[in-house]
């Protein structure tokens, strides 16, 4: 039956997902040519190895695995690394051989050469305790990024000297956490120029618990008592407040796995999804007021496709159609969950199209963890990459690169013999960024008690596309213009981007916003709405450069920083 334009808005109108309006651009056909990710782990000199405490995986604890995070802490132009890491815990982790008796975290610095070296000692960043995610943000504004690492039962805030070390700030900043940390977030959710801190938890955590069925290995998340998650406000004189009570995200617990922020409303201020485990996931909604509201159920997106309380692992904003909206990608142990963002006058909601992207059919045989939206190939749609990997056993599996052809629809991306798509192994978490500077992004990913993977995005020959990079200086803003929304167009095609801080499973990917561009030499038109309120466009911006731009206010104009 073929509908009017009548019928269709007041179908529309009424709620109707299946009539709902929506501009889709025309699907086109596949690339010819699809880059493809080279492990450089040996030649690049990173020799980072997780240990979750023992030789054989015991505990719940053990199975989550670690992060990872690109971040500049030198301010050098160059992305290095820091990885997170477990380690042996005296009754926690002791139920067979002990390992990591030693192990840490890791901090390598990028030497611009394709190598990087393990700083970790003289930075001062090793860890404490048993680590498990990471986020960077500048929480002091003074023009350099600062590390969180969550762990089991204490989480660390180093603060960023200046002279290439670190001193652990935890106590004084007041950001102790003494629960089972999972994924975090800075954001400036009041607006107020200061970034404030969100920090998962995942659930209540008992070592001496051993009740469960030998064929599930260990004892799963529904056996213990979820957690509360919490948020810091930044006081602006280097220490936070606990607002968790006040602001309503401590109105009911939860077991957080990953976190992201995104102004999903496009109302300016930034909210919060949680991604729950074995439960109905957060959307928690900005009131502009200091506090939240868990829309989740609203939105459509506390449960999967068919009403399933799914294993969830790592959210991610990102607008996959160009128009101008927010979708949501979370990986999860099945089929995953892919949201668009439906918007009308009278209704916005989400709608689960995991099924109908092609999604579900490619990626319902693998268990996923960690996962990056970035455009990998440069044509100006943001594609999708899941590292994938056994969850109570330590099964590998292949990780997946799904291609945006442009419509809503996705498909398998072609692996190389040499690619890593084309091995097995047991991944967990990932993080992306540029850090060869050639306007692809690169990949590093963990693997759960076994070494670091970085990948090189390397594009077949000839095949190369244009790009353009923004390295984004807040000044009435946050430093790190965390929330800052930009619109780039480039031949009549839009592309949206919003900075964030964490996104995915524990990690936290390049901070400079990446566009790909295609055949087009330049971006006519670039737009920045910074969280200030600040809007700021620039145009007739030549392609293949990392530009930096400085929020207005300031004296220092935009300018490129390389090319």
């Amino acid at each position: 039956m073929k509908l009017s334009r009548r019928q269709l808005l007041a179908g529309a109108a009424a709620g109707a997902p299946w009539l709902a309006l929506r501009r889709l651009p025309r699907a086109r056909p596949p690339a010819a040519a699809t880059p493809q990710f080279l492990d450089v782990t040996a030649r690049s000199g990173i020799r980072f190895r997780h240990s979750f405490g023992e030789k054989q995986l015991n505990s719940i604890l053990e199975g989550t695995g670690s992060g990872c995070a690109w971040l500049d802490y030198n301010n050098d132009g160059l992305l290095d690394l820091y990885v997170v890491n477990g380690r042996y815990l005296e009754g926690v982790t002791n139920h067979s051989a002990p390992d990591g008796r030693e192990a840490t975290n890791h901090l390598y610095r990028n030497n611009g050469d394709g190598t990087f070296t393990d700083v970790t000692r003289e930075a001062g960043v090793g860890g404490r305790g048993f680590g498990i995610g990471v986020t960077v943000g500048d929480f002091d504004n003074d023009g350099r990024p600062d590390i969180f690492v969550t762990g089991y039962l204490q989480s660390v805030l180093y603060h960023n000297n200046g002279d290439g070390t670190f001193t652990d700030v935890t106590r004084e900043a007041g950001v102790e956490n003494p629960f089972y940390a999972t994924g975090a977030a800075f954001l400036d959710y009041n607006r107020d120029g200061r970034l404030d801190l969100f920090i998962g938890n995942y659930l209540r955590f008992v070592p001496s618990y051993r009740n469960y069925y030998p064929g599930d290995n260990y004892p799963g998340p529904l056996d213990y008592e979820p957690e509360f998650n919490r948020l810091l406000h930044n006081n602006g004189n280097g220490t936070f407040t606990d607002v968790s009570r006040d602001s309503g995200i401590a109105r009911a617990p939860g077991r957080a796995m990953g976190v992201t922020a995104g102004d999903y409303d496009n109302d300016g201020w930034p909210d919060i999804f949680v991604a729950n485990d074995t439960m109905p996931s957060f959307l928690y909604h900005n009131n502009h007021d200091g506090t939240f509201t868990n829309v989740a159920m609203e939105q459509n997106v506390a449960y999967g496709q068919n009403g399933e309380a799914t294993t969830a692992m790592g959210p991610v904003f990102a607008d996959f159609y160009n128009d101008g909206w927010l979708d949501l990608f979370v990986s999860d142990a099945s089929f995953h969950r892919f949201y668009q963002n439906q918007r009308s006058r009278r209704r916005s909601y989400f709608l689960d199209r995991t099924n109908e992207s092609g999604i579900g059919k490619v990626c319902g045989q693998y268990v996923a963890w960690g996962d990056g939206v970035f455009d990998f190939d440069n044509d100006g749609w943001k594609d999708i990459f899941i590292g994938d990997g056994g969850l109570a056993w330590e099964i590998p599996m292949k990780s997946i690169l799904l291609r945006n052809r442009g419509g809503g629809e996705f498909e398998l991306a072609p692996a190389a013999a040499d690619s890593f798509f084309a091995r097995r192994e047991v991944c967990r978490g990932a993080c992306f960024g540029d850090f060869n500077n050639d306007g692809y992004v690169d990949a590093f990913l963990t693997t759960l008690g076994g070494p670091g993977i970085l990948l090189q995005n390397t594009p077949p020959p000839g095949a190369r596309r244009h790009w353009l990079m923004v390295k984004l200086e807040g000044t009435r803003s946050n430093r790190d213009g965390y929330g800052t929304r930009l619109e780039a167009v480039a031949g009549g095609r839009k592309q949206t981007v919003e900075v964030v801080s964490a996104s995915g499973y524990l990690s936290q990917s390049d901070p400079r916003p990446h566009f790909g561009l295609g055949e087009r030499t330049q971006v006519d038109q670039l737009t920045l709405r910074w969280p200030s309120g600040a809007v700021q466009v620039l145009k007739n911006i030549p392609a293949d450069q990392i530009l930096h731009v400085k929020e207005p206010g300031a004296a220092a104009p935009a300018r490129k920083e390389t090319r």
